[in-house]
């Protein structure tokens, strides 16, 4: 993007940011600041994908930035009109085209409920702005959502009503974007099978609970017992739930073991890399210092000395090539944890990401508990392939000391002989 784009999208961004965080009312709790962050940050996931004109990424960003902020007037139903006067009035300020106002215009106006995008643009915003229903902050953004409601609309909507309303939005609403269709789409589904799954155990609650009462008020017959059906299936589904709390615990007490044998491996490795390291410089420090001197009159001890300073030299090699520390990029998108290919547990991954980016990273993993497993599964892998680079370099360094130790010995033995054997001669 041209540095004046960029800089008209930094300003509206700063003005966003101000209205989201000084005017909106406290009864807002799920259309903020972060909702609009993330709205902006999908936008550009989606852009990356469809690989957007510049022109085109600085309109979709301007709409991202300014579709919410009409909520600051206090109107819910109709913040769409504030929110494009806003951003009209930015865009005046800055002397922009009637093309990239139409565009902004047209983008946040996709928005309202139900979506209606006329092209590709609008299709990206209307995505992004509902991007949180293929996620796995779903549950978290629906409970806010139901709050700013009950709060800032003066509703009283119950957790049963709610879930028949997700029910219903969800089986109407479709994605626009093929990259939400294939990444999102399915996700959304598992949401809603989640939703209909707990309606029907509340429903059958409902029912259960009603029979109860029922027969509570029915005159109790002396000899007649338990339901022996209903007695049996409650311990069933008591023993499962057991099993599945066990399941958990051993799950983590194996990923605890193996952690706690990486560490210490990788620790016996640390040190007998170190103790090799310390072993050849000490010996190399004493052949220079004492020996260096007598090498122009002995002659016959340049091949022996020459040797062992060879094998010294190796071994540190290699000693410090199995301790060597390899650091990575250190970056992750938010795709790639739409997708679950990056692993948040180790460092390398994250360390060069911003708090912000790093804690919604977190929060989505920890919300899906098969992303924590394959995440943790990673982990102890690559820590394994780690470890088995340091002990090949290691056994590596260990064998040249060894054997080039004893070659050393044998070439004193015959320095020493040597001269002997000319004096003989002679």
């Amino acid at each position: 993007m041209p540095d004046d784009q960029l800089s008209i999208l930094q300003e509206a961004q700063t003005v966003a940011t101000s209205l989201l965080s000084g005017k909106l009312s406290k009864s807002i709790k799920f259309h903020t600041l972060i909702h609009t962050q993330e709205v902006v940050m999908a936008c550009e996931i989606l852009a990356n994908h469809s690989k957007l004109p510049a022109g085109d990424r600085l309109a979709l960003g301007i709409a991202a930035w300014f579709h919410d902020t009409g909520y600051t007037g206090g109107d819910a139903k109709d913040h769409e009109t504030l929110s494009i006067r806003l951003a009209t009035n930015f865009l005046n300020e800055h002397s922009a085209s009637d093309e990239l106002k139409n565009k902004v215009i047209g983008c946040i106006n996709a928005t309202r409920m139900p979506q209606n995008p006329t092209n590709e643009l609008e299709k990206m915003i209307c995505d992004a702005d509902l991007f949180h229903l293929g996620t796995n902050t779903f549950d978290e953004k629906s409970k806010l959502l139901r709050q700013e409601l009950n709060d800032f609309g003066s509703n009283d909507v119950s957790k049963k009503d709610w879930r028949k309303i997700n029910i219903r939005f969800l089986e109407r609403h479709e994605y626009f974007t093929d990259y939400a269709k294939q990444t999102l789409q399915p996700v959304k589904e598992k949401h809603l099978a989640e939703l209909l799954e707990k309606d029907d155990d509340k429903n059958h609650e409902t029912m259960k609970t009603e029979k109860e009462k029922k027969d509570k008020d029915k005159p109790k017959d002396k000899g007649k017992e338990k339901d022996p059906v209903a007695a049996a299936e409650a311990a069933e589904l008591k023993l499962k739930r057991e099993r599945e709390k066990e399941v958990d615990r051993s799950i983590a007490t194996v990923f605890r073991i193996m952690a706690q044998n990486h560490s210490a491996l990788s620790q016996m490795a640390d040190s007998k890399a170190n103790i090799l390291i310390s072993v050849c410089s000490i010996i190399l420090s004493l052949l220079i210092g004492a020996l260096i001197e007598k090498l122009q009159t002995d002659t016959y001890l340049q091949l022996p000395m020459g040797v062992i300073s060879v094998v010294c030299v190796t071994t540190i090699v290699f000693g410090i090539l199995a301790t060597r520390p390899n650091v990575t990029g250190g970056r992750f998108s938010r795709e790639d944890i739409a997708a679950k290919r990056t692993n948040l547990l180790f460092f390398g991954n994250f360390h060069n990401m911003g708090l912000e980016d790093y804690n919604w990273g977190m929060t989505e993993m920890l919300a899906d508990k098969e992303y924590i497993n394959n995440s943790m599964i990673k982990d102890n892998y690559f820590l394994g392939v780690v470890l088995a680079k340091k002990y090949k370099y290691l056994r590596i360094a260990y064998n040249i000391f060894m054997y080039g130790l004893i070659l050393a010995v044998l070439a004193f033995i015959v320095s020493f002989l040597m001269p002997t054997a000319t004096e003989v001669y002679t």
